[in-house]
């Protein structure tokens, strides 16, 4: 049984090397995707376009200005000279927040009474609006000013894990998820119909192979393609990124290779059941991006509808995102994550057995 396991990956070994483009197809996207949504995607929002009216024109509006500037989080890009005029500027889109600061700000406060600062947000794009106003509420409840009675709230506030919120830190072990089981999905599942469209996959059912020596022979050098790839962009993440790698490596690399399994699973499923290439593209995106969506990459799992929840259950990569990003960021050890790993493997056992039933009925 090992012989013809080894014989057969040996075989895809060879017809995969043979295939130069393949080979260019199976390294090159996930680098390229890992740059683009690297330095694309990201939760943390700088430069945010401000627009400013100072009435009241003395050192304390100033300070205020300035001190909402050295933030870093905003530009104040736009100085009105009217509230009309930081109405119109709001309103034609130029600038997301405007801060009009009225006469006699700077005497109220020098007299212990309650001093205001208009600020409006647009409101249009949420999460922007969201986050931006939570940025000045953070700035605004430390500003002190020198000789004024304001006395602001100290907030001591500790962050564990990610202390800079660097949203990179966050994403990108997501993105190595991603980016594994699209690589390995895509492969798989194109590799039987492929065997089909050529015609040699009857050839290889006449010799006496079995299902199970079949499925691992094809599965074996596609698992060393994906550990290959888990290998590049992982370089990249840490040294071209500076993702901090917290935990155990060795654990990593044992954890991924269940996950990689899990691809590889779903990839031989989504190939039994196609008879095209064509088909068996389509089957792989329309498993993947629900995979994403059910996650937790995007969208808290906790804000889904109950009974998308239950199917979270049965996704691999939302168990694997919480590994991964345990490992990278918590240090997180193997019994922290047994659950995720236990119910990882129980998948991966069970996407394999229906995988290997279905073609044993295909071939029949």
């Amino acid at each position: 049984m090992f012989e013809v396991i080894k014989n057969f990956a040996i075989k895809e070994f060879l017809q995969i090397k043979r295939d130069k483009r393949m080979l260019f197809f199976i390294f090159m996207p996930p680098i390229i995707q890992l740059f683009i949504f690297g330095y694309g995607l990201t939760y943390d929002i700088k430069n945010i376009p401000v627009a400013y009216c100072d009435l009241d024109k003395t050192f304390e509006s100033r300070e205020i200005l300035r001190k909402i500037s050295s933030s870093g989080y905003f530009n104040l890009k736009y100085s009105a000279g009217s509230p009309f005029e930081l109405e119109k500027i709001i309103e034609k889109g130029k600038a997301m927040v405007s801060i009009q600061i009225n006469d006699g700000f700077s005497e109220d406060l020098k007299k212990g009474k309650r001093a205001e600062i208009q600020v409006i947000i647009d409101g249009t794009d949420v999460n922007t609006s969201k986050i931006a106003s939570g940025y000045l509420n953070k700035i605004t409840s430390s500003i002190s000013i020198k000789d004024t009675k304001k006395i602001p709230l100290d907030f001591k506030i500790r962050v564990w894990y990610n202390p800079e919120l660097k949203s990179r830190n966050y994403i990108i072990p997501g993105i190595i998820a991603m980016l594994i089981m699209l690589s390995c999905l895509l492969l798989t599942a194109m590799s039987i119909v492929k065997e089909r469209e050529v015609g040699t996959l009857e050839q290889i059912l006449v010799t006496p192979i079995k299902p199970l020596e079949f499925i691992l022979g094809k599965t074996i050098p596609f698992m060393i393609i994906g550990y290959l790839e888990m290998f590049l962009v992982l370089f990249f993440a840490l040294f071209i990124f500076k993702i901090p790698l917290k935990g155990s490596f060795i654990l990593l690399f044992f954890v991924s290779g269940i996950y990689i399994l899990n691809a590889l699973g779903i990839g031989i499923f989504i190939s039994t059941i196609s008879k095209t290439l064509r088909q068996a593209m389509m089957g792989s995106f329309f498993f993947f991006f629900p995979a994403i969506i059910l996650s937790g990459f995007i969208f808290p799992i906790e804000n889904m509808p109950e009974g998308l929840q239950y199917l979270t259950y049965i996704n691999p990569l939302r168990y694997f995102l919480i590994i991964i990003r345990g490992i990278f960021l918590k240090s997180s050890g193997f019994f922290t994550l047994f659950n995720e790993i236990f119910f990882l493997t129980l998948i991966s056992i069970g996407i394999f057995s229906l995988s290997l039933f279905n073609f044993s009925k295909r071939i029949q």
